[in-house]
């Protein structure tokens, strides 16, 4: 109708005007609202609360006193089962402070939990730490699994070794909501972020696993392939426990994609390794040396271990002097053309020449006369018999990933020990198994942002305790289960590693003890509803007549003007006052108002690994201090200072600058920020690095729509 003329149709001409003229202003109203909740989405979500878990044997004996009087610990660790049958009534308030502190000293593992106590003893604890991320065993995020790790990202970018995630199957049974019945694009949707968000904090070396059933198995592996991570493999889980009744084929099986950049071969754990050693020195000394009857108990034995791999039970040789030893043929793979493949091996006894392979060797002469030398070629009672080699077995003997693990375990009884619930998880063992393989490193990071009841983590932390590593786990969970499970969890394998009937038992080993976490740090997230709930609306709009002056203002700008000041969004005159900061967020069914721990959030948007935190009173004035370094400047020196500076004057600002000399409390800094008003020599604001990186990336909501572009 347009391209025709208004002559054409006078009156249909300037009706489709007006709807036209409507409906933009509609779209462009309509967009301002969704540009602004994608906003309140992407914007990095501020730290609500920050707590560590300290297990007591690193805490300073002058705390003993402090934490024996503080009566909502030991309600925690009775509700944990911590407290055996003898210690069950010192949690009784009545009972005395000596006998308590006794008890601490007796048991070091047990965690203390910085949420039970005052802010005054948690500023003098940390401070014991002379690095406190070197320190921190693990993280664990009640959060968003896509928006924590975006606000992690700082920190974490090109650290993590391995990302271990068993998402939701898309299955009526896996609890996964669906917008308009798309069912299969809404799940892809979620995995195409979350996986996103995993591979940005991944080192160059690192691997992603990712566990799926066959019910998304095909379109999971083409979304990976878009994903710019190349294919390592799938490994097979064969559960050995077939899912009966179902029609057709029982399904006994589920997959995970292994995605790495690294195109070296993955090699499993050599824990069948160790078993295999011990098992034939315990034999050796039982029968009282190398002999018959020592080698075939080892032999009988081997032959039962049903568990172990074709390969492992191929060790089933001991030799003279201990070593155990299997024999492999030395065939050529595909046939040699060169004679001297074909050479003949001289039998030591008869002196004559034993059979050749019918491909010829697979090593040269000169290897081959070097192995007789080494007495690591077996020849048969006579020259009859076609040598073979001997492979000693060893702790650094490595076996390839295969693409099938046969693993019967249930998760459920992993949790039963514990005395816990959780719907459905996955074996402990399948998961050292596998991060065992991609985490080889002692000090790797492993991170899983669908963390369910924690299985990641208890899988690390027996990984430590088994060879001595400082892995270091990453979990992100928002459900219930984050207090119901997954942090109880922690809590208790931190204790002791081995529970029964959800009782701990006595560790005897010291090194053991010293193995297990030292300290774990949680943390807590705004969400997204806590954002909507912590909008404001600025009221003055009226009064300075921003509707005439500004064209378009209700339509395109209102939303970002009027809210601009909300805590939500950062408003830097409220870091003036940081430690008063606050949102409103949900807890308990309820909404509540509660304090945001900027500084916390600070760190992460500046990737600031913390070695030191500390606290500096001057008078009634509190100064809390960080010291690390940030990935941007490895080796250098940043100091982070916060402090109240509202209603401040000179004198202020003179006494500020004094006092933050006085205690050293920039000493050999590089780079130092600090909040509010500020006289300190170097000091760089905090307030607009800390927007610009809350902001990085998201979507500006007053960008003008293809509406208002097109005019």
């Amino acid at each position: 109708m347009e391209i025709a003329g208004e002559h054409a149709a006078e009156g249909w001409f300037q009706l489709l005007r007006l709807i036209k003229t409507i409906g933009s202003q509609i779209i462009d109203f309509l967009a301002q609202i969704e540009g602004f909740q994608k906003m309140l989405w992407e914007k990095r979500k501020l730290v609500t609360e920050t707590n560590y878990c300290i297990a007591l044997r690193c805490i300073p004996e002058e705390f003993h006193g402090e934490i024996a009087a503080n009566e909502a610990q030991w309600a925690e660790w009775r509700s944990l089962s911590l407290l055996d049958d003898e210690a069950i009534n010192l949690a009784d308030p009545s009972t005395a402070a000596e006998e308590r502190i006794s008890h601490l000293k007796l048991h070091g593992t047990l965690m203390l939990d910085t949420a039970h106590f005052p802010k005054e003893l948690v500023d003098r604890l940390l401070a014991f730490f002379d690095d406190l991320d070197k320190s921190t065993d693990g993280l664990l995020v009640h959060g968003d699994n896509w928006q924590a790790p975006r606000l992690l990202q700082g920190r974490y970018q090109d650290a993590v070794q391995c990302v271990h995630i068993d998402p939701p199957y898309n299955t009526a049974t896996s609890g996964f909501l669906y917008k308009n019945n798309y069912q299969h694009s809404s799940w892809l949707a979620m995995m195409h972020d979350r996986v996103e968000a995993g591979i940005a904090l991944m080192q160059p070396s690192g691997a992603f696993l990712c566990h799926i059933d066959e019910n998304e198995y095909e379109r999971l592996h083409v979304l990976f392939s878009h994903m710019g991570i190349p294919d390592g493999g799938t490994i097979v889980w064969d559960k050995k426990n077939p899912m009966l009744g179902r029609r057709q084929i029982a399904t006994q099986h589920e997959y995970v994609l292994w995605r790495t950049w690294n195109e070296a071969s993955v090699f499993m754990r050599s824990d069948n390794v160790s078993k295999i050693l011990e098992r034939a020195a315990l034999c050796i000394r039982l029968e009282g040396g190398v002999n018959d009857r020592s080698r075939k108990k080892f032999r009988t034995w081997l032959g039962k271990q049903n568990d172990f791999s074709g390969g492992e039970r191929a060790y089933e040789h001991i030799e003279d002097d201990g070593r155990v030893f299997q024999s492999v043929a030395m065939g050529a793979p595909e046939p040699r053309e060169d004679r001297k493949f074909h050479i003949p091996l001289m039998h030591p006894k008869t002196n004559k020449p034993c059979p050749v392979p019918p491909s010829g060797w697979s090593r040269a002469p000169e290897t081959m006369r070097q192995l007789v030398e080494k007495k690591e070629v077996i020849f048969g009672k006579d020259e009859s018999i076609q040598p073979r080699r001997k492979v000693y077995l060893s702790e650094d003997t490595k076996r390839q990933m295969p693409s099938v693990i046969r693993d019967s375990g249930r998760g459920k009884g992993d949790l039963d020990k514990l005395g816990l619930v959780f719907p459905y998880n996955h074996p402990v063992s399948l998961y050292e198994e596998l991060i065992g393989s991609a985490a080889a490193q002692s000090d790797a990071y492993v991170m899983d942002h669908f963390a369910g009841s924690g299985t990641t983590a208890h899988a690390v932390v027996n990984l430590n305790r088994a060879d001595g590593g400082k892995r270091k786990f990453i979990l992100t969970e928002f459900g219930e289960q984050f207090d119901a499970v997954l942090l109880p969890r922690v809590k208790k394998i931190a204790f002791s590693p081995l529970w029964s009937n959800a009782k701990p038992q006595e560790i005897a080993v010291s090194d053991e003890v010293q193995r297990l976490p030292q300290v774990i740090k949680y943390i807590r997230l705004e969400s997204y509803e806590d954002a909507l709930d912590s909008i404001e609306f600025d009221q003055r709009a009226g009064e300075l007549e921003l509707e005439e002056k500004i064209e378009g203002y209700l339509l395109n700008y209102m939303l970002k003007w009027e809210t601009k000041d909300s805590e939500t969004l950062l408003n830097p005159s409220k870091l003036m006052a940081p430690f008063d900061y606050r949102l409103r967020v949900h807890a308990n069914g309820d909404t509540v108002e509660r304090g945001v721990d900027v500084a916390e959030t600070f760190n992460y948007l500046l990737g600031l690994k913390v070695r030191t935190r500390r606290v500096y009173m001057d008078k009634d004035r509190r100064y809390l201090a960080f010291s690390g370094e940030t990935r941007e400047q490895p080796g250098r020196t940043t100091v982070v200072i916060w402090r109240n500076t509202a209603d401040w004057e000179e004198a202020d600002l003179k006494r500020d600058r004094e006092f933050v000399a006085e205690n050293g409390i920039t000493e050999g800094a590089d780079t130092i920020y600090v909040n509010g008003m500020s006289s300190i020599l170097r000091g760089k604001p905090i307030e607009p690095l800390f927007k610009e990186r809350m902001f990085a990336g998201v979507s500006d909501p007053s960008k003008p729509t293809n509406a208002q572009a097109t005019g």
